[in-house]
């Protein structure tokens, strides 16, 4: 598998030609990051299990953690692999988008492409201070970044059926994870999706600071930021990408893997709904496609450019089937792994898929 890896990391551009496989839709700017391609016969790469059963604290008995969806992922590197924390759904609750248990699993990868599991869940609903929080919708939609010193620090979207919330936790070994409830101290409404602000550091990303701060970009509908002495807590600050009338973004805007400095700035992707009605004609309706930002690297509260058209969209079958049908590319993972970007997505809400673009 390795010697397969170093062919497929050398020859890229080779082995999309060869497969035929298209690069993302529109015209990817000079600072954009990309291009993304989707590897040939890799996709998806984790799927639901029925097999899977946990016992769970918070009803008490055995569950099939896996058994409906896994999608929405987070990833870091650690340890030479890819760590994946994925949003899996079990079949209890009625078959609607929001109404079963969410819990994130974790997969492992040697190459980026092809997964190990474990066969429980390492973070979901308990018998904490958090159950306020978290019962009975779970934990959702995870993103995930590490620091300096080796710390793993985790946001999520806390689900009550009734309040979503955007939480923070933190690990030493992803496996066992201290909660610390709602991540944001001046904002007490529905919120969610944190991509905190990472820079290249020795073949990997790693949280940033900018004058003293960490910084995010979080929310769904319009972008915002935020900063952070400690990224525990939170400060909300103002809209800084809103949704636009007749293009991919035009429903809602929302925050998607951690943002990356790079030498033309701070560079976001972020996931964008198509407006049934006032959208973009060519994508469908309500379909999720992926959009790219650029912000300034000295004030990341200053958007300089953002992308027109989608720079990745719904193509491919197991992007447009499942519990999602209008189509689904959801990005929420995003590692640098042996000179690449590897960008890990959600599917129609139902499947984690992967695309590899070059680290420019």
């Amino acid at each position: 598998m390795k010697s397969h890896h170093k062919l497929f990391v050398g020859l890229t551009s080779l082995v999309l030609a060869a497969a035929g496989l298209s690069a993302q839709p529109g015209n990817l700017p000079d600072w954009g990051l990309g291009p993304l391609i989707r590897p040939a016969e890799v996709n998806p790469v984790i799927r639901p299990d029925t097999n899977s059963v946990f016992y769970c604290p918070m009803r008490g008995q055995p569950v099939h953690w896996e058994a409906l969806h896994t999608f929405n992922p987070a990833a870091v590197v650690k340890d030479g692999q890819v760590w994946v924390l994925y949003r899996a759904e079990d079949d209890s609750g009625a078959m609607a988008i929001g109404q079963h248990t969410s819990r994130l699993g974790l997969a492992i990868s040697s190459d980026g492409l092809h997964f190990e599991r474990g066969p429980a869940p390492v973070f979901y609903p308990a018998e904490d201070n958090q159950k306020a929080n978290e019962w009975d919708g779970g934990c959702e939609d995870p993103r995930l970044v590490e620091t300096e010193d080796g710390t793993y620090v985790l946001m999520y979207t806390q689900w009550n059926r009734k309040v979503a919330r955007l939480a923070v936790a933190t690990s030493r070994n992803l496996l066992h994870w201290t909660k610390y409830g709602p991540a944001l101290t001046n904002f007490d409404g529905f919120c969610k999706s944190g991509a905190i602000l990472c820079r290249p550091l020795n073949g990997k990303l790693v949280a940033a600071k900018i004058d003293g701060k960490y910084w995010m970009y979080w929310g769904e509908g319009a972008i915002s930021c935020a900063s952070s002495v400690d990224l525990i807590h939170w400060d909300a600050g103002p809209r800084v990408l809103p949704a636009r009338k007749g293009k991919f973004d035009s429903a809602l805007a929302e925050a998607g893997p951690p943002a990356v400095v790079t030498s033309k700035g701070i560079v976001l992707l972020y996931n964008g709904k198509n407006d049934a009605h006032d959208g973009d004609s060519r994508l469908a309706p309500n379909a999720y496609a992926v959009g790219e930002a650029l912000f300034n690297p000295q004030h990341p509260d200053q958007l300089l450019a953002r992308t027109d058209s989608p720079v990745f969209q719904p193509e491919a079958a197991f992007e447009r089937t499942g519990q999602y049908a209008s189509g689904t590319t959801f990005m929420e993972g995003l590692v640098l792994f042996h000179d690449q970007y590897f960008a890990y997505y959600g599917c129609a809400d139902s499947l984690v898929a992967v695309a590899v673009a070059p680290a420019r």
